[in-house]
């Protein structure tokens, strides 16, 4: 049996290598009945961080995700661009903008966003809104996630783009143009929806503003109509079809005052905990179906549902309830994919085959995500197939016929994070459930989720 979980951890505390014992409670223990708040929502907080920076006047956003490395990166770039930040008050960050155009702190401002795949996508768009070049690049993996569509999409608008490495990848060095080549833009499926929210968000400070049309579709849909209804809420111009295959967005926004609500992807953790731990009432604070949140991942709930547990609400609170034996689904998560490995973790203890639609964005993430999976849960006996019937959309899980062994003496396993905050969270799951679990490099939650494991210990 591993080490005790730790009780007292802090962020900073993390060990590199992080023991997971299975979950128990000590006799005599009243049932798990806790409360548990994520961090602000990454989605909505970087998109009001772009917005703000680029204001005329000083924003504030309250609630926001301002510990995590992405928005720490995002903030070192947008102080970089000229917007200036105040973060004396802890839950009221606020922005200075920069009234439409940035004004980079030297010439030749090269923004370094590590794996920051939303800050580095945004902030490639807004080069629009510079007026001198802009270098963006990254971390080793950042390097080689592909950004070529949206770069295309820059040079049809009169970008000069550079690729400084390899093509199609950062680094790249976008030239703005003198004068925009087009208010009206024709954009394919691409691979990621954060191409077209980029443009989107960027249009509000476009002199005539932004048409775009989608005649094949989007990808992961809930994400763009995320960035819409931020944009409605916020009072900017935005009308689009009902499948979203045409979105003009009007120029003009003034600063604002925003509440950021919880982060639906870091909740589904806590959604999967329950119904993992069907004798434990796990409450994730700021959901409420009866207030249905904007976030494609708030959704999740109702795939747990599917699978047999009992969805439990009150005060505000979403709690998931679980029971031993799960059922397996068949279920598409076009517009939930940061959630495809929390699914995962419990579809382990699902016997039977698991089947999850809208998966081939997985592949170029912070890690190749479906790769991962196959991997790491394969060491439990788990299959993972992909490719399933020649469709790369689509992937199963098949848990072993005699099931996961869970016995005190089952074999020691060391799952890899692959430097993946989304997969150390949602492997550390399968503790709960099997014991001698160790994470490899916790420490990667810091990206979006610095508190994750300080929380999951309250589980203990």
């Amino acid at each position: 049996m591993a080490a005790p979980f730790p009780s007292n951890l802090s962020p900073d505390s993390l060990p590199e290598q992080l023991p997971l014992p299975v979950w128990n409670r000590a006799p005599g223990r009243s049932p798990l009945d806790i409360t548990i708040r994520p961090p602000g929502s990454k989605s909505i907080t970087n998109r009001a961080l772009l917005l703000a920076a680029l204001c005329d006047g000083t924003s504030t956003l309250n609630h926001a995700l301002t510990d995590a490395d992405d928005a720490q990166r995002m903030l070192a770039a947008i102080t970089q661009l000229g917007a200036i930040i105040d973060q004396s008050d802890p839950t009221a960050l606020k922005i200075t903008g920069t009234a439409g155009t940035w004004k980079p702190d030297q010439e030749n401002t090269t923004l370094n966003l590590n794996n920051a795949g939303t800050a580095t996508r945004f902030l490639a768009a807004s080069a629009l809104l510079a007026d001198a070049p802009l270098t963006i690049t990254g971390n080793e993996r950042m390097q080689q996630r592909p950004i070529a569509e949206l770069a295309t999409l820059l040079q049809s608008l009169g970008c000069t783009i550079e690729y400084l490495n390899t093509d199609g990848c950062p680094p790249l060095r976008i030239t703005p143009p003198s004068q925009l080549a087009t208010n009206t833009i024709t954009i394919g499926r691409t691979q990621s929806s954060q191409f077209i929210t980029a443009l989107m968000l960027v249009a509000v400070f476009l002199e005539n503003g932004l048409t775009i049309s989608m005649p094949d579709g989007t990808t992961s849909a809930s994400y763009i109509r995320l960035t819409i209804d931020l944009l409605d809420h916020l009072g900017v111009q935005v009308q689009h079809a009902n499948n979203l295959s045409v979105i003009k967005v009007s120029p003009g926004l003034p600063a604002f005052n925003l509440d950021i609500e919880p982060d639906a992807s870091g909740a589904t953790y806590w959604w999967a905990a329950g119904a993992l731990l069907p004798k434990a009432t796990i409450r994730v604070a700021g959901f409420n179906p009866s207030s249905p949140s904007s976030q494609g991942d708030a959704n999740f709930p109702t795939l747990l549902e599917q699978m047999g547990c009992t969805l439990i609400t009150g005060n505000n609170t979403l709690a998931c309830k679980g029971q031993t034996n799960l059922t397996p689904i068949i279920c598409d998560m076009s517009d939930m994919p940061d959630a495809v490995m929390s699914l995962a973790a419990v579809a382990c203890f699902a016997p039977g085959t698991t089947i999850i639609k809208g998966v081939k964005t997985l592949r170029v993430k912070e890690c190749d995500r479906i790769a991962a999976l196959k991997a790491q849960l394969g060491k439990l006996g788990v299959w993972v197939e992909d490719n399933l019937n020649g469709d790369e959309d689509v992937l199963s899980i098949t848990p072993p016929e005699s099931s996961v062994d869970c016995s005190p003496d089952c074999d020691p396993v060391l799952f890899d994070t692959y430097h993946d905050h989304r997969m150390a969270m949602a492997l550390a799951l399968i503790a709960l459930r099997r014991p001698n679990i160790t994470i490899d490099n916790p420490r990667c939650v810091d990206k979006t989720y610095p508190t994750y494991f300080t929380q999951f210990a309250k589980l203990y």
